[in-house]
């Protein structure tokens, strides 16, 4: 085994231009038509976790004096997090097919291309 030859040949292959194919395409297509909706879904599900969380930790007295003002105002914190975080769901869902409608006629006309070619 030439292990020189090998390493050449990587060498070579790593600095080659690539040409995408169709099913390249088509993935990124894809993924571009999907990664707005996720990147929307965790960062705002994220924000909402941590709204409860500041929340709870207002009704707990662990922020705050632990008076009863605290404790409504951390009631209140609470459940604009809780909201947050059950309608996130709803949204995510929307900006998916908003996103799958976008790109729909290439992605369509891509695949019909692919299934063609076989």
């Amino acid at each position: 085994m030439n292990t020189d030859k090998i390493y050449a040949q990587a060498i070579v292959n790593e600095y080659s231009k690539k040409s995408t194919t169709k099913v390249v395409q088509l993935k990124k297509l894809d993924r571009a038509a999907k990664m707005p909706a996720q990147i929307f879904a965790y960062t705002f599900g994220i924000i909402c976790a941590l709204i409860a969380g500041v929340g709870m930790c207002l009704c707990m007295g662990v922020l705050g004096s632990g008076t009863a003002v605290f404790m409504a105002l951390g009631i209140a914190v609470g459940i604009v997090g809780f909201v947050g975080a059950s309608v996130n769901y709803p949204l995510y869902k929307r900006i998916l097919q908003s996103g799958k409608d976008k790109y729909a006629g290439d992605i369509i006309r891509l695949a019909s291309e692919i299934a063609g070619e076989e």
